[in-house]
């Protein structure tokens, strides 16, 4: 004997399984967290406010209106320059920078500030230590501000290895709009991963 099933049953097993989530939804989500990666450390009001700007396209233009143009150093000894200006007038007694460099290597996706590197070397009866900042090259191309972030926040790294309060103090006194900076930065690279990069 069959059994019957109301209509009002049918219509509700027929509207629980519209709800569930079919592997393009999945496969949506993963493509909109890998878009939103590099904020996904900021409040839920900040990634509302980009994941807005995405859909509307106007990421790029909001960054384009903050900083129209790009910066000018593309040569490794400009960049050394540039570096050891912002270490002459905020940290003098820190240890010495024997390389400033843009590495081909660094990965936007895995090093987005770029690298500090530090190594103790024993020469003779002295120990010397040998401090080196790499940024990757795909920065070479970006307003002077955020590439400036990008320095300040590597240069920290020769008073503070990690990133803790004293480390972002350190920051904030060598340029004073730091955070905004970084977050700028941030929203630049999910314009580079969306393919909309501005500059």
């Amino acid at each position: 004997m069959p059994v019957k099933v109301s209509s009002a049953k049918v219509a509700a097993a027929r509207d629980t399984l519209a709800s569930l989530v079919t592997s393009k939804d999945v496969k949506a989500k993963q493509q909109q967290e890998g878009q939103l990666k590099y904020i996904k450390g900021y409040s839920a009001n900040t990634i509302e406010q980009v994941k807005h700007h995405i859909a509307n396209d106007t990421l790029g233009r909001l960054l384009l209106n903050r900083y129209p143009r790009i910066h000018d150093i593309r040569t490794d000894k400009a960049l050394y320059d540039y570096a050891m200006g912002y270490k002459q007038a905020y940290l003098k007694q820190s240890d010495p920078l024997s390389k400033v460099i843009f590495d081909e290597k660094i990965s936007l996706s895995h090093q987005a500030l770029g690298l500090h590197t530090y190594a103790n070397r024993v020469q003779g009866s002295k120990v010397k230590a040998k401090n080196e900042i790499r940024i990757s090259s795909k920065l070479k191309f970006i307003p002077e501000p955020l590439l400036r972030m990008v320095v300040v926040h590597e240069l920290a790294h020769l008073r503070e290895k990690e990133h803790n309060k004293a480390f972002y103090q350190l920051c904030e006194y060598m340029t004073a709009d730091y955070h905004q900076l970084e977050l700028d930065l941030r929203l630049l690279l999910t314009c580079i991963e969306l393919g909309k990069s501005p500059y």
